[in-house]
């Protein structure tokens, strides 16, 4: 079942995020643990506005459990969106810290951030019902071109994008790490 995120779900939702950022082999990773950064997340998940608040968010929920994720924003919010987390990392003594310090959206677009399905869950078509869930919130919102980004090495998820309509537009260099910025119209 697709719904919005609510507060229940941060701890659920900050360790999906954690997977994430691993991935991209953020700098933080190696100044904090892995529950301070839990934390951090959770803490600035309580701001609504932040890229990871909860009316940014969709949730796959599968027996009553997070089965994956799905966040997104306009690309116009990109340089606010992190303001929460700013707070939170001075709270957690990690001020001199950052997660993300290049824009990752495309002038114009609604940028989907986050889409990550929990281990236990892949492969059953719960990134699919996700990835479609989140181009309808996008349009629904008033966006008529959604973009995301797709680590070159991760070619099953640039398949799945692929054989939803998006083509690769553009090429990015995220935290060291080569992506394919990929585009699809709504409208």
């Amino acid at each position: 079942m697709i719904r919005f995120a609510t507060s229940k779900d941060a701890p659920k939702i900050a360790e999906l995020v954690l997977v994430i950022l691993k991935d991209m082999e953020l700098p933080i990773l190696e100044k904090a643990d892995d529950q301070l950064i839990l934390k951090v997340l959770e803490e600035a998940m309580k701001d609504p506005d932040y890229r990871y608040g909860y009316h940014r968010g969709l949730v796959n929920e599968v027996d009553g459990e997070v089965a994956g994720i799905a966040f997104g924003y306009f690309a116009s919010e990109e340089e606010t969106i992190d303001e929460s987390l700013k707070k939170a990392l001075d709270k957690f003594d990690l001020a001199d810290q950052s997660l993300f310090t290049e824009q990752e959206s495309f002038a114009g677009e609604w940028y989907l951030d986050t889409l990550c399905v929990d281990k236990n869950y892949r492969g059953k078509g719960v990134g699919s019902e996700l990835l479609t869930a989140a181009q309808v919130f996008a349009a629904k919102s008033g966006a008529s071109v959604i973009g995301l980004c797709v680590d070159h090495q991760n070619e099953k998820a640039q398949h799945l994008y692929e054989e939803k309509g998006f083509k690769v537009v553009g090429e990015q260099v995220l935290s060291d790490h080569p992506y394919h910025h990929m585009q699809k119209q709504l409208t």
